[in-house]
């Protein structure tokens, strides 16, 4: 793999290394804002992927005030150029290893391939305060916490994998918001089941500036209403910045016992019943919960298609359009040259989980982590996941929620999140504590 140039010998030696890092010095933070944007990425275009000039902020022609589903600001654009296996050895150092796969098992599948538009955007706070957090922010207990940030990125410019991880962790994707969601598996005979419906409430406490600080970074609070055999059932999962201290907190109700049980259960590589165990708890957002399985390695920054600015799929498709058998329908899936950083995750000495190996494509504007490739333990390919950005601009907030996962050996895949038929992503005020207290559940619990 290439290492793209800003990666100076210093900064590899420190990420070989994996050492943990606390700030960076106050010469090295005066790039932000300058040949940096403001969280982090290079400024500078180079070949595809043009200048960063602020992203893609304010309400967009056709939307309306208060609505969850966003019109798409690039319509009427074409495909530049497609890749599928007849053609993807000219484009293999842009693609990840779990799209080459895809293309080599399936004849049908190909990625359409349009302009690249820099996109992500941020209100001013998240970007005053990641000024402040670039020379304060540290993480302990060997990259697992993080500490001394608040309300913005604790790592614009990344020393090592799990400084980058940590900016994908807490992603801004506004405060609070609710969405009415499906998540639907398709098997290898190409027939679409529901794995669960539901609503979800998600809330970020760690960007809410009202506040001095938080030790919870993430929030969510899930109420099944299918299908039929999960009706009433509840899951509340709360994630914190420290995790020596408390780790993940999670508990469930289940209609048919009426009462609320902690759940510690639901994490790393326990299968997700959400997606009818098709994937880990642990791939959702493609990562998300405690690091503490994996040593997380720094390789650079890499040009790859990705998902990108998906808007057809995520607000303007049906499900029968969408999910085709083997795989996601081709035409409805836009896809951009993009920077990412790569960060390799491999299984620590002593450590289980049913991925021996994780490769994770953080794209550099956003730090949402917009695809992986996950192996077993014999270190074959194992599944793929992406994520499909679509920014909220009238936030404005990078907004990637909507995941997929491949499964390559069962020959499944699944959608995570899907909205458009259910009025798609609308934001809230973050709400009250009594709203994430576990007794809530029971009272969501209804059949």
């Amino acid at each position: 793999m290439k290492i793209h140039t800003t990666l100076t010998v210093a900064v590899l030696g420190a990420l070989v290394a994996g050492i943990t890092h606390a700030g960076v010095s106050a010469e090295e933070a005066k790039k932000l804002g300058t040949t940096l944007t403001a969280v982090g990425a290079e400024k500078a275009g180079s070949g595809a992927i043009p200048d960063y000039t602020g992203g893609l902020a304010g309400a967009q022609a056709g939307y309306k005030a208060g609505s969850g589903l966003r019109p798409d600001p690039f319509a009427n654009e074409k495909p530049l150029y497609s890749v599928d296996a007849s053609s993807m050895a000219k484009y293999a150092a842009n693609l990840t290893e779990g799209t080459k796969a895809l293309m080599k098992k399936y004849p049908s599948y190909r990625i359409d391939v349009y302009k690249s538009h820099r996109t992500a955007a941020f209100p001013k706070f998240v970007t005053d305060n990641t000024a402040a957090c670039a020379l304060s922010a540290k993480t302990s207990a060997g990259g697992r916490s993080m500490e001394g940030c608040h309300a913005g990125f604790p790592f614009p410019i990344p020393k090592n994998g799990f400084e980058a991880m940590w900016n994908h962790l807490v992603r801004f994707n506004g405060i609070a918001y609710e969405v009415k969601y499906r998540n639907v598996s398709v098997d290898a005979a190409g027939r679409p089941a529901l794995s669960t419906e539901g609503s979800i409430l998600q809330e970020y406490p760690y960007w809410d500036e009202s506040k001095a600080n938080s030790d919870v970074y993430y929030k969510q609070r899930i109420s099944y209403t299918g299908p039929a055999r999960r009706a009433g059932e509840g899951m509340l999962i709360i994630d914190p910045l420290d995790y020596t201290d408390k780790g993940r907190r999670a508990w469930l109700y289940l209609p048919g016992q009426r009462r609320v049980k902690v759940a510690p259960d639901l994490a790393h590589d326990t299968p997700n019943p959400g997606t009818s165990g098709a994937t880990t708890f642990d791939d959702t957002f493609v990562f998300n919960g405690s690091m503490e399985r994996y040593d997380f390695k720094l390789v650079g920054k890499k040009e790859m298609l990705v998902p990108y600015n998906a808007y057809k799929m995520a607000y303007h498709s049906t499900q029968a359009d969408l999910l085709k058998p083997n795989h996601l329908n081709p035409d409805l899936v836009r896809w951009e040259m993009h920077r990412v950083w790569v960060v390799e995750a491999s299984l620590r000495d002593g450590k289980r989980h049913v991925y021996s190996k994780r490769t994770f494509y953080l794209d550099e504007d956003s730090w949402v982590a917009v695809a992986s490739d996950e192996y077993d333990a014999r270190g074959q390919l194992y599944r793929a996941g992406f994520a499909y950005i679509a920014p909220s601009y009238e936030v404005p907030a990078p907004f990637a929620d909507l995941n997929g996962n491949y499964d390559l050996i069962a020959g499944s895949y699944s959608l995570t999140g899907y909205s458009a038929e259910n009025g798609g992503v609308r934001y809230l005020k973050p709400q009250s504590e009594r709203e994430w207290s576990p007794d809530v559940l029971a009272g969501a619990g209804v059949r």
